[in-house]
């Protein structure tokens, strides 16, 4: 019976939490928001978690939270009775939203009268210290999350920025610092159920480590929800040893990467990628004159390529002087799942997409049902194999979000699972 249910802002968040799930012996799958009306489809028997992927994070405040219901309808019908809700490490949004009006309506729907707020990633260097984000060395707010073209980060403080957010503002918000965490989960607990007597509805807990993230797990196991990364869910335990599943053989085709994200670490590895083999940029001009026509032109640009010739790289910002602005973005989301769709009509089993928006929007062209974790690349970063419609054969796809994985990783993610290997 599946028992964790989750909610994910975007599609690489879902299945960075899927990753995390199971490694922690969860049976782990991640089905699209879109497929969950009248219930989760059928990628969902059989599981102990379920994560529902959304496309929340940058909609408007009142479409987040209604998607973000439905999803928390859908799981405690299929039986769910711990709930969490997943949103990045570097706790993106803007100043209305999304997070605090989705925990907010979450706490409501569950008769929840509190829950924790707790983004860390330590693996992947997002920490929190008194109650401020570091992403490594720099505070959030000195990251190359200052600039980021839908939701620039200007501050480092959580309670900062989850006041405005959040019915109640400063009055509803908690912080409880490192040494209540290192105190043990015992201590740990009395001190959140000292700051909820206090009229707080969602507690920001410090954690700079692992083991921090354990506690409060440990701490809060009575809890109907959880807010936080991804790395919050290495503290449950499964039922299960963890188990990569297999994905489809990659056969002849080119080695294609289709790259949205604008984030620093994506530039780095298009970059790499593209020298490693061939890059193909997305012209904003083009698109607009004859979308159809540079999908095609664009496509057949990479199915002309061969394993040999490495990486063929199609992606919207490399260096940092292509910066289109977030106008084009939709322009960039369609664009790649176009490309996506033709590729796989032409027989490429296996894709790497890089950033949130720009998953969903390879997922929905290619009409994706079902995603279950196969081999692990880098930390929040995985092979998966994605399930389709009936009758149509399955894929391999790496969802990743923009700022996970090394500088070489559109370069080795191809070797971490040879064909005839899985």
């Amino acid at each position: 019976m599946t028992t964790i249910g989750a909610i994910a802002d975007d599609l690489t968040g879902a299945t960075d939490l899927a990753i995390v799930l199971t490694a922690a012996g969860f049976r782990t799958a991640v089905v699209p928001g879109e497929a969950v009306s009248g219930g989760l489809p059928p990628a969902a028997d059989g599981t102990d978690a379920v994560v529902v992927a959304l496309k929340s994070r940058t909609a408007p405040p009142a479409e987040a939270v209604a998607g973000s219901l439905a999803a928390l309808s859908a799981l405690r019908a299929h039986g769910c009775d711990r709930i969490l809700f997943k949103y990045c490490s570097t706790f993106d949004s803007t100043p209305g939203g999304n997070i605090g009006p989705v925990a907010d309506a979450l706490l409501d729907a569950l008769g929840a009268p509190w829950t924790v707020v707790a983004p860390a990633f330590p693996a992947n260097g997002r920490t929190v210290y008194r109650g401020h984000l570091f992403v490594g060395d720099d505070p959030l707010d000195e990251s190359p999350m200052r600039d980021h073209p839908l939701t620039p980060m200007r501050d480092s403080s959580l309670p900062r920025l989850l006041a405005p957010q959040v019915r109640g503002g400063a009055g509803a918000v908690g912080l409880l610092p490192l040494p209540a965490v290192t105190a043990g989960p015992a201590a740990l607990r009395a001190a959140l159920d000292g700051q909820a007597a206090a009229g707080a509805r969602h507690v920001v807990v410090d954690a700079v480590c692992d083991a921090d993230l354990v506690t409060l797990v440990e701490a809060t196991a009575d809890l109907p929800l959880l807010t936080g990364g991804s790395a919050v869910a290495q503290g449950l335990e499964g039922p299960h040893a963890a188990a990569e599943a297999a994905i489809p053989a990659a056969g002849d085709g080119p080695r294609v990467v289709l790259s949205g994200s604008a984030s620093q670490a994506t530039r780095a590895q298009v970059r790499t990628g593209a020298a490693a083999g061939r890059g193909i940029r997305l012209d904003p001009a083009a698109l607009r004159r004859d979308p159809a026509g540079t999908h095609r032109a664009v496509a057949e640009e990479a199915l002309a390529c061969s394993p040999a010739d490495g990486p063929v790289v199609v992606y919207a910002t490399g260096d940092d002087g292509d910066l289109s602005g977030p106008e084009a973005a939709p322009l960039f989301e369609e664009a790649l799942g176009a490309v996506a769709r033709l590729l796989v009509e032409r027989g490429v089993r296996r894709l790497v997409v890089a950033g949130g928006e720009t998953s969903g929007a390879v997922v929905a062209a290619l009409g994706v049902r079902g995603l279950v974790v196969g081999p692990r690349l880098d930390p929040g970063v995985a092979w998966a194999r994605a399930e389709r419609g009936p009758g149509e054969e399955p894929l391999g796809l790496v969802l990743k979000s923009g700022n996970f994985g090394g500088a070489d990783l559109f370069v080795r993610a191809w070797d971490a699972a040879p064909d005839g290997a899985r």
